[in-house]
């Protein structure tokens, strides 16, 4: 009897085209008639097609094949053919909403791993310019630390210069004080004072480059041809072709200034660094290798 009554009621809200009481009471119907354990229902086969109606498709098709299912059992032919009829579609409408979540879980999934390789390849990219950026710091560091070298070694040298011309002014005022000009000329004259001082100013060079660039004159060698690397004498620091190589890797570059600093012709500086091109492995990249030394 309740499922009856629900069941008219909903047709008085579908012919009031309340949707929504007619859904309701068709439910209340279809509980009636389960709880009754009666195979005869048309309440669930109208349920299921007003589901379809409202989109809910998953619902639909389940009550619908429930419905057959039971209109089979109790052998109702016109119901068997209506929900038959009705059943395709709602399984097609059905199968096409699965596929289309399908699809979109193939989409989301498919976008989540585009988005997890780009974070992967964003985060190598990202630890790759931080071990760029920790090597330029260490570079940066060990550039300060050569400036400084250079500063400390250029003040010693000039504060060297500054005490050798002093003690020549006082060596000069003392010998023109006293009338001892013969001998004032003669100590110029020889040229043995100014190469002294020349000899001086290469060891005192020698030993602060070489503060600096330990392992230059291997280095230098490491460039030349097996037969034609430069041999240091147990005295030697460096010698004039390392000097003229030294000045080179410090920027010096102009053979004018390297003649003045070594009190050479400008002739031999040019004839030096031509030998020690045709010297080298690689002659036409020889200078600028020179320049790398010390970089890395």
């Amino acid at each position: 009897m309740a499922a009856r009554i629900n069941h008219k009621l909903s047709k008085i809200a579908a012919f009031n085209s309340n949707h929504n009481e007619e859904i309701y009471y068709l439910a209340k119907s279809a509980i009636a008639d389960i709880k009754s354990a009666t195979l005869e229902i048309v309440s669930l086969q109208d349920l299921g097609q007003q589901l379809y109606t409202h989109g809910d498709l998953k619902r639909a098709y389940s009550y619908l094949a429930i419905a057959l299912d039971n209109s089979v059992k109790c052998h109702a032919v016109m119901r068997m053919l209506q929900t038959s009829q009705a059943l395709p579609v709602i399984q097609q409408a059905h199968s096409e909403t699965i596929n289309k979540s399908q699809k979109r879980l193939y989409t989301a999934v498919i976008t989540m791993a585009a988005l997890v390789i780009i974070l992967i390849t964003i985060t190598l990219l990202f630890r790759i310019e931080l071990i760029k950026k920790k090597r330029l710091e260490k570079h940066l560091r060990k550039a300060n630390i050569i400036k400084e070298m250079y500063m400390s070694q250029f003040l010693h040298l000039s504060t060297i210069y500054m005490n050798k011309l002093n003690q020549f002014c006082k060596i000069a005022s003392r010998k023109i004080s006293t009338g001892r000009v013969d001998e004032l000329y003669q100590m110029t004259r020889s040229g043995r004072f100014v190469e002294d001082q020349i000899q001086e100013f290469y060891t005192t060079f020698d030993q602060a480059f070489l503060h600096i660039y330990p392992t230059f004159p291997s280095d230098v060698n490491n460039l030349l041809k097996p037969e034609e690397k430069i041999t240091l004498t147990n005295n030697e620091l460096l010698n004039t072709d390392l000097r003229i190589l030294a000045f080179i890797r410090l920027g010096v570059e102009e053979s004018p200034r390297i003649a003045q600093a070594l009190n050479y012709s400008v002739h031999t500086i040019y004839s030096y660094r031509n030998r020690l091109k045709n010297r080298a492995i690689n002659r036409d990249t020889f200078e600028q290798d020179i320049l790398n030394i010390g970089k890395s």
